[in-house]
């Protein structure tokens, strides 16, 4: 009999010594919301918000690779608290719902996901018109949010997490060197605010360099140059000068008070599996979602889906019990990209690309999911190893636009370091949305660019993929086969790293691109090299910032070839890019005014066909006018609905979707 009540006691100690959710603390409810909106069978929704606290324990295995958790203020049970701010939409009646969890994972603590529901819904979704057409409520799904992002605002209901700072053993503060890429598409901006405060406050310890174009040599500012507001904000001299529009500064300074961001991962797995597991917090409050969660996937676009990246790289998959945390992930805009959230001096707001934020500790190995070893650094790893090791792998579709091929390297995901194509794993499948930009583009606005904005929309698409997801992982329906750009097939154009450059290049005769009159080409591409962050880096612990890419090896990359007119071969072609009346790439340039022929960060190109062949002529545009494509108006739309006729039977649009591309061709004035 004792035997057994110490067996049972030992047991309790251990469930007592998981991270998990402690308390869960709902602070409103709307019910019903969407002004009382009925969603077909499912019925009302109502809104859910609150707070979760969580706690760790900073010497179990799961955790322990938490960059300064170890250092982490303990409670008197010797765990590590954090906070998250939580949001949920569910169906008032579970019973009517599909027992199934949308978590999208939140973008700078901002919600993203009107896409699916064709509605800009905004960070506090309440009324009918918020709700869209209801595309995920008419199914059924549950909709969840947590923050995890300790850099994202506390402002505009944003999610937000509340982490501990990391101390000396001694309680003293932590110091270490810390890196700020600073560019202002503007000339008013006085102030920059740095992500820690400094060490000191000596000027000579830091050191302000300027540029007008990446590839120009750093100009260092002499200390009478500029000097500190505050111990976290550093302004120009004399008094009033505005930072130069779109020069890129680089500020190298010592920092102090590391927060323990990679906290953020643990806390997307614990409140997922409260969610799904759980039926009542530690202090008796029910889960609002008990007995009901039978399938969850999550949804994330841009910043977050490189989260997930590294979420799955770091084996936060598989909760403490080992149960699998997340069964289907679909990643948007992703690219090959992890977040450099697992860091000390963690900066996860930060994204490169190919004049934005480099040499921040983004893309780095492993960048694709099976386990390879990287000839760089001699480092075997991969996506897929810590989840194949304890079986909660989930079924993930990595979708990106052409920008990231362009300007993320998203290839890496699906080739060796040297560029070479991997098979798809069994539980990933890879899909490009050709020729469109980072999100859709405005294509009566240049922005910073020389062009007008790409306008295709990846999102009819998105729909479509996530219910081949839903039906992969509930039904076991094999998904459409991968999308992509490949060696193997000649549908890929390898780019070529510029020794001392932060950039590579496409060479235009091996894109095929056409010289268009009144197009700049250069070949811009971001290329990812082997930067080194001192011995530290393996635990997270960033202990130098590289200052240049000179003379590092690099990661082979490659874009996909494009045809006659610009437009991309590879990938999924949708009905601007299969009939097209443009030329729309992933890839744009700055014009004048804002650092001429850099890279336009996450914008693509719109570049019309001329209407008729004399107008062509005269311009001397070698692409097709739209009257010799199509002869017709009648023919255009027929050439759209052929498109979208296809496109459905490989599910790459719903029958739902589709009519709007050719409602769009009727109403043109082709």
């Amino acid at each position: 009999m004792l035997a057994r009540l110490l067996f049972l006691l030992s047991l309790l100690i251990a469930f007592t010594a998981q991270a998990r959710i402690i308390r869960i603390e709902i602070t409103s409810v709307q019910s019903p919301t969407f002004e009382g909106k009925a969603f077909g069978r499912v019925g009302t929704y109502e809104k859910l918000r609150g707070k979760a606290y969580g706690e760790l324990d900073p010497n179990s295995p799961q955790n322990a690779l938490i960059t300064d958790i170890i250092l982490a203020p303990r409670n008197a049970k010797g765990m590590v608290e954090y906070v998250i701010d939580i949001y949920i939409l569910k169906p008032i009646d579970l019973s009517r719902g599909n027992h199934k969890l949308f978590l999208e994972i939140n973008n700078r603590g901002g919600k993203l996901f009107g896409g699916f529901n064709k509605s800009s819904n905004g960070n506090d979704p309440t009324t009918a018109a918020q709700a869209g057409d209801g595309f995920l409520m008419n199914m059924g799904y549950t909709l969840a949010w947590n923050g995890w992002d300790c850099s994202a605002p506390p402002t505009n209901n944003n999610l937000t997490i509340s982490v501990p700072i990391a101390h000396n053993a001694d309680g003293s503060s932590i110091t270490g060197p810390s890196y700020e890429y600073i560019s202002f598409d503007n000339a008013t901006s006085l102030t920059y605010a740095l992500a820690y405060p400094v060490a000191t406050l000596e000027k000579a310890k830091a050191t302000l360099t300027v540029r007008d174009h990446l590839g120009d040599p750093l100009t260092v500012i002499p200390a009478d140059g500029w000097e500190y507001a505050s111990d976290k904000t550093i302004r120009l001299l004399p008094a009033g000068t505005p930072f130069r529009q779109s020069a890129i500064y680089e500020f190298n300074y010592t920092a102090k008070d590391p927060v323990v961001a990679g906290i953020g991962f643990a806390a997307t797995r614990d409140f997922v599996s409260f969610l799904r597991y759980a039926t009542a917090d530690d202090f008796g409050n029910l889960n609002p979602l008990a007995n009901d969660i039978q399938y969850t996937f999550s949804y994330s676009l841009s910043q977050p889906a490189r989260y997930v990246n590294d979420f799955q790289t770091l084996g936060f998959n598989a909760d403490e019990q080992n149960r699998r945390v997340l069964d289907g992930i679909e990643n948007w805009l992703g690219g090959a990209s992890g977040i450099a959230l697992n860091y000390r001096f963690a900066q996860p707001s930060r994204t490169e690309r190919n004049r934005q934020n480099h040499l921040y500790p983004e893309g780095i190995f492993p960048f694709a999911y099976p386990v390879l070893t990287d000839p760089l650094t001699g480092k075997t790893a991969g996506r897929l190893a810590r989840c194949t090791a304890s079986n909660t792998c989930p079924k993930v579709f990595e979708i990106n636009s052409a920008n990231e091929y362009w300007v993320k390297a998203a290839s890496l995901l699906h080739t060796d370091s040297r560029g070479n194509d991997l098979p798809a794993p069994a539980n990933v499948r890879f899909y490009l949305v050709s020729g469109a930009q980072h999100g859709t583009g405005n294509e009566t606005s240049r922005g910073t660019c020389q062009q007008f904005q790409n306008p295709t929309n990846g999102e009819p698409t998105l729909r479509a993929l996530f219910m081949a997801l839903d039906a992969w992982v509930t039904k076991g329906v094999a998904p459409p086969a991968s999308k992509i750009p490949k060696k193997s097939d000649g549908t890929a154009v390898v780019a070529i790293p510029q020794p001392g450059s932060q950039t590579g290049l496409v060479p235009q005769a091996a894109l095929g691109w056409p010289t268009i009159p009144g197009v700049t080409y250069t070949g811009l591409i971001t290329t990812r090299y082997l930067l080194d962050f001192g011995p530290s880096f393996n635990q997270g612990i960033v202990s130098t910032f590289p200052t240049t890419v000179s003379g590092r090896p690099s990661y082979a990359s490659f874009v996909s070839k494009v045809d006659q007119d610009g437009n991309e071969v590879a990938g999924i072609r949708l009905p601007p890019v299969a009939v097209p009346i443009a030329t729309t790439t992933g890839w744009a340039l700055r014009r004048t005014e804002y650092g001429e022929n850099d890279g336009c960060e996450g914008a693509g190109q719109n570049i019309p066909f001329k209407a008729t062949k004399a107008e062509r002529l005269a311009a001397n545009d070698p692409r097709l006018s739209v009257q010799e494509r199509y002869r017709t108006h009648e023919g255009y739309v027929e050439a759209v609905r052929q498109s979208v006729r296809k496109l459905i039977e490989q599910r790459f649009l719903l029958a739902e979707d589709a009519e709007m591309y050719i409602k769009a061709a009727q109403e043109s004035k082709l």
